[in-house]
């Protein structure tokens, strides 16, 4: 087992790390562009016109309907010959786009509708007398949104956006049957060959519960700091 699981030639471990190396970039690029879309998604679904808010609405109820894997494979493919298409007809060049960049577009697409309810959500329960309060001294709505509304609504998103960085880690495997090599991938072309399946998806089994450890760790150091000078929940009681 430990020849196996060696880092080095003829061990699989430094190709389940790289595996694991190339599912970490690809969650944390998916979870800053599921932020950002999620961001402008909550403001738009809460301040924005009808049309706006329809369209959102629209996008947030496919991407939670649909399951992922389908959207993955329905991005992945029909996205980048879309995207081909319009280059062509445009007289570009076909443009070769990279598995990382796929993975971290597709996944961070589906991040995007989920991290929108969250974040609408959170300044939802936001108390109403800081707005007012915010409104009543004259603050312009960047001030507003920069003073008032972002470090509020902090305490109350970071909980749910913890759960899709969680899930985001893992959902990296489902990029395996686009054939991106990620850890799930690597596991299991390390077990194929060696036919010690146990052995290989045990070890990825262990990898994908020390990132989420050592996240859990982080994110509630976080959290802990967001909450400075909120009652805790003992003292609300």
């Amino acid at each position: 087992m430990i020849e196996l699981l060696s880092p080095y030639p003829p061990g699989w471990g430094g190709k389940l790390l790289l595996g694991l190396l190339h599912s970490l970039e690809i969650a944390l690029g998916a979870t800053c562009l599921g932020l950002m879309i999620g961001t402008a998604g909550a403001f738009g679904k809460l301040y924005g016109g009808p049309v706006v808010r329809d369209l959102l609405a629209v996008y947030t109820t496919v991407v939670r309907a649909v399951p992922e894997l389908v959207l993955i494979l329905l991005l992945y493919y029909a996205g980048t010959d879309l995207i081909n298409q319009l280059l062509a007809a445009l007289g570009y060049q076909r443009l070769d786009i990279s598995g990382l960049g796929a993975g971290i577009a597709v996944l961070g697409f589906v991040q995007g509708a989920y991290s929108t309810e969250v974040i609408r959500g959170a300044i939802l329960a936001i108390p109403q007398g800081q707005i007012e309060a915010a409104r009543a001294y004259g603050m312009s709505p960047g001030l507003m949104l920069r003073r008032i509304t972002l470090p509020a609504m902090l305490p109350f998103a970071i909980p749910g956006l913890a759960n899709l960085w969680l899930i985001a880690t893992k959902d990296t495997a489902l990029l395996a049957v686009v054939g991106f090599e990620e850890l799930a991938l690597a596991t299991r072309q390390a077990a194929g060959v060696t036919k010690a399946y146990f052995t290989f998806f045990f070890a990825a089994a262990l990898l994908y519960l020390l990132v989420s450890l050592v996240s859990n760790y982080i994110i509630g150091r976080v959290e802990a700091r967001s909450r400075r000078g909120m009652p805790s929940l003992k003292e609300s009681r």
